[in-house]
């Protein structure tokens, strides 16, 4: 099979799972590296199919929202993590990504796709274990979430619990 009908092949696949698969799978499926999956997964987002990558695997989205959506700037440090995710999902919320702004890199992103308890156990623990630093460490603290919420209602209850805990960047001297 050649890389055009591995693409293909795996655009079925991702179009007919619910749910993520893992690199690891479609690379053992296709009989190739993962290595050939990360790059057949950019060629196939240049070519506008709407996959979102995740450490624990690849899914398309929807092309049209259901929800409402909103970038939330805050602001904490490392500690705070864990708390300032489950707020946003305890009030009805998903955290599709975090960016942060770089000096010279410009803005950058990170897709997160945090849509329950379970996503955040596994990502704080994967931080962990990997010793990663977080994006926000290299802006004081500073960074941005794409949420998303069923109803206004529940965009406005994130926005009210991070407001509350003093997570929101608003215009103020933040001492970290």
């Amino acid at each position: 099979m050649n890389g055009e009908e591995r693409r293909e092949k795996i655009a079925h696949i991702l179009k007919e799972k619910q749910g993520k698969v893992r690199g690891s799978e479609l690379a053992r499926q296709m009989h190739v590296s993962r290595q050939i999956i990360v790059g057949d997964m950019a060629l196939l987002k240049a070519q506008g199919l709407p996959v979102v990558s995740t450490p624990r695997g690849y899914y398309l989205t929807e092309q049209e929202g259901k929800g409402y959506r909103k970038t939330l700037v805050c602001c904490h440090d490392r500690s705070h993590t864990a708390e300032e995710l489950e707020m946003i999902i305890s009030a009805g919320g998903m955290v599709h990504n975090v960016s942060v702004e770089h000096e010279v890199y410009g803005t950058l992103t990170a897709g997160l796709e945090i849509r329950n308890r379970e996503d955040i156990r596994a990502f704080i623990e994967r931080m962990k274990t990997k010793n990663a630093p977080l994006l926000s460490s290299m802006s004081g603290g500073i960074h941005s979430h794409l949420v998303e919420t069923k109803e206004k209602e529940d965009m406005d209850r994130v926005e009210e619990s991070l407001r509350k805990a003093g997570f929101l960047y608003e215009d103020r001297q933040v001492n970290l």
